[in-house]
């Protein structure tokens, strides 16, 4: 909306409103127990500090004594006490609360339902009469409690809520926060007897906690999402946004309409993105029978799938390429899927076709091409089963190899990591945190490295913990200091706390990572708790320099994140964050301004809020799949897949790598980089430019190969043939950077596969381009 556009009197006088309003900000949760209300109540806490007026009334502690811990200091309303059966419930008092009338009221248990002769019949009529009288709120609420999903919670684990509240719930709160907790901590609450004696049999079973978890990510992303829409919308900005895919299908009247639908889904799925799907029609033709049955089976599929259909009106079909585009920038599309072209080379040179001229016109959309596999191998679309591993048979005797590979896992320490969407989130908290419950319980816990940034919550947070002191070097006659992991071997500990694992070590250290040093520290079984932050992850470093603009150097393999044991988001909405900033908790206040007008942007918050939402949903999903769970969300691929990169020595090859790890990744796929030498010696310059390549390529878990070729017209061919020998279904390639003029007298390596790879996919990835998103 343009700041000069005058406002109606309804849009004033619900301004004014809003102002006399009260804040609403839920705090969900997976499960019971993931502690929700301990948050509530320590958010609540800094509240008071800061002068603001907080009180507590309705708040079930269920006796946890970290919990009950946080209630000192805190006003109590007393509650309306109630039985319903055997249980005992607890009523918000509205009169004594509107006589109180404190700035901020903090409750539980949103989805709660009064007792009969109540005002309102449930809390959250109460929470919004309150709010109304200018009283902010800060609720709880569980996932399953949510109408709308509480069917397909039920329908995949047996857990059913007494009472719900509509899903819209959310998108009345101001700020949601999610408390993420993984399986493992749940089940340790559960044993510890934490949780109590009346938790559900099927909160008790891993695979349910990870469906409940992943469904909780999942939700609060695609809130995430519709914020960072509506703030891009109001500052101007128009594309993709990097955070999450968008799927645009480009389906026909035509028998193969539904196969181009079908292998949408499946793309949308994996990559747990959005699907949508646009037909075209001539103006001034009229649908034949046979296209209007096409249609009709095209309508029920995409409803089937939950897609979004749209029928766009052409003059003529040359139009068709210009539409396509501008539609798919105004729905801010990441990807186009589309067929293949079946004209031949002299055709598309006189005639052109839709393909090329698609490709022409994107910028930052990759494009997809689907292969029609019928002729070659038959296709095959539909998601099926996947088959489950076979167990290992029981009666089958170790080999002496096998003994020593399951005797090192033995060993090997636990290793679980606090993941966060940006500096200042608390996951160093956090680990302290986790370290002093630990000490508590007389297990042997050290700090290894800590880096305070001289945030005093965190340096209290320390306790009693003890500190291995760092190692010193002297680099270029300056005194350095890194983690001494010597010592820490030397020393042995039960568990070593590790802040930032991304970290870069010192020239002359005796690895060149820290993470390389936690890998150390866990085959020595120690086990270690770290912390990380997801622009970290080296396969997200394209969307993150996409979101913020900035190229995070400091990257870490996802395969040290896959390894881990167990995995926590620490989740905070970027208001809070934003606030912990101009409180100077986490950068010394000459820094605050140049932080907040630069990566600490609103925008950015945003967007890497639901980066690490969906990352680590997609962690659980894997995790899901890996324990031979069939309600893995994202559902099982249909065929096996073999991923072919090709590259240059062009500065888009390391996003083209990282691009084909991301959908090998969640395909289960094998996959290959290849670069094609041509000519004589390579340079040293050409050497260091592969070993770099080669390296993240390794880094990432793909194959990198180095062919030699000494004619520029075979590497096409060349390129083709390795393609075929090891049986590649998708190839993924960098857009043709050339002008149109000059593939009419010399084909480029793209426009030569679209016509000779026609029997595999094509993902054709395309230049980003930083101020088309301006």
């Amino acid at each position: 909306m343009s700041p000069y556009k005058r406002k109606t009197p309804e849009e004033i006088l619900y301004s004014i409103y809003r102002l006399h309003r009260g804040r609403l900000k839920i705090i969900i949760g997976s499960v019971s127990g993931s502690g929700k209300t301990y948050h509530m109540l320590q958010e609540g806490k800094l509240l008071k500090q800061q002068g603001i007026d907080v009180v507590i009334s309705a708040v079930s502690t269920m006796q946890r004594s970290e919990t009950v811990q946080q209630l000192l200091d805190l006003e109590r309303v007393p509650s309306i006490h109630w039985r319903r059966g055997d249980k005992e419930q607890k009523d918000l008092p509205l009169d004594a609360l509107l006589a109180r009338n404190p700035e901020v009221l903090l409750v539980d248990g949103l989805a709660h339902r009064n007792r009969e002769e109540a005002r309102f019949r449930t809390r959250l009529e109460d929470i919004r009469f309150l709010m109304d009288q200018g009283i902010s709120v800060i609720t709880t609420i569980n996932v399953y409690e949510l109408a709308g999903v509480d069917e397909i919670i039920f329908k995949m684990t047996g857990i059913r809520a007494e009472e719900t509240v509509p899903l819209h719930t959310l998108e009345m709160a101001d700020e949601v926060r999610l408390i993420d907790v993984s399986p493992e901590t749940i089940l340790n609450r559960i044993n510890e007897g934490v949780l109590g004696d009346k938790t559900h049999p099927a909160i008790s079973r891993r695979g349910n906690l990870g469906v409940l978890r992943e469904i909780s990510l999942r939700l609060v992303a695609e809130g995430v999402n519709d914020t960072l829409e509506k703030h891009r919308e109001e500052h101007g900005l128009i594309g993709p946004s990097g955070a999450v895919e968008r799927i645009l299908v480009s389906a026909q009247y035509h028998w193969n309409g539904s196969l181009y639908v079908r292998r949408g889904q499946q793309i949308a799925k994996r990559l747990n993105g959005d699907l949508l799907v646009v037909t075209f029609v001539l103006s001034k033709r009229t649908l034949t029978r046979e296209q209007q049955a096409f249609k009709r089976s095209i309508q029920k599929l995409v409803e089937k799938v939950g897609a979004k259909y749209e029928e766009l009106h052409l003059p003529h079909l040359r139009k068709l390429p210009s539409v396509l585009v501008r539609y798919a920038i105004q729905n801010n599309v990441t990807r186009i899927v589309m067929g293949h072209s079946n004209k031949s080379r002299w055709q598309e040179r006189w005639q052109g076709s839709i393909v090329n001229r698609v490709l022409r016109r994107t910028r930052n959309i990759d494009v997809f091409l689907m292969a029609d596999r019928a002729e070659k191998e038959g296709e095959r679309i539909l998601p099926i089963k996947a088959n489950k591993k076979g167990g290992e048979d029981p009666f089958h005797r170790l080999s002496s190899k096998e003994i020593e590979k399951k005797i090192e896992t033995i060993r090997r320490g636990t290793f679980k990591v606090y993941i966060g969407s940006a500096p200042g989130v608390g996951k160093t908290y956090k680990m302290l945190q986790e370290g002093n419950i630990l000490l508590n319980k007389g297990i042997d816990v050290v700090i290894g490295l800590l880096e305070t940034h001289g945030r005093k919550e965190t340096i209290e947070q320390v306790g009693r913990l003890p500190v291995i002191p760092r190692a010193k070097t002297t680099y270029q006659a300056t005194q350095l200091e890194e983690m001494d992991t010597e010592a820490i071997i030397a020393r042995h500990p039960e568990v070593v706390l590790v802040d930032e694992l991304a970290h870069t070590n010192m020239p002359g250290s005796g690895t060149k990572k820290r993470y390389e040093d936690v890998t150390r520290l866990l085959e020595s079984g120690i086990s270690v708790i770290t912390t990380v932050n997801v622009q970290h992850l080296e396969s997200l470093n394209d969307a993150v320099e996409q979101l913020t603009g900035v190229r995070v150097r400091e990257t870490v393999p996802d395969a040290v994140l896959k390894m881990a044991d167990e995995v926590e988001l620490i989740d905070v909405t970027p208001q809070m964050l934003q606030e912990r900033m101009r409180d100077g908790k986490i950068y010394a206040f000459e820094k605050v301004n140049q932080a907040l007008e630069s990566f600490f942007k609103m925008g950015n918050l945003i967007a890497l809020r639901e980066l690490a939402l969906r990352e680590i949903a997609d962690d659980v999903d894997e995790r899901l799949e890996a324990w031979d769970r069939d309600a893995s969300l994202r559902g099982p691929w249909s065929r096996r897949e073999v991923i072919f990169v090709c590259v240059d020595m062009g500065p888009r090859s390391e996003r083209l790598i990282r691009r084909g790890f991301r959908i090998a990744h969640r395909l289960k796929a094998e996959w290959y980089v290849h670069y094609v030498h041509c000519g004589g010696l390579k340079t040293a310059q050409d050497q260091k430019r592969l070993d770099a390549l080669r390296h993240l390529t390794e880094r990432l878990g793909g194959k990198m190969e180095v062919a030699e070729t000494n004619s520029r017209r075979k590497i096409h061919k060349d390129l083709l043939n390795r393609m075929n020998e090891v049986h590649t279904t998708q190839l993924i390639i960098g857009n043709s950077r050339k002008p149109f003029w000059h593939t009419l007298f010399k084909e480029s390596v793209v426009h030569y596969m679209l016509r000779n790879a026609r029997y595999m996919d094509m993902l054709i990835v395309a230049d980003f381009d930083p101020s088309i998103t301006e």
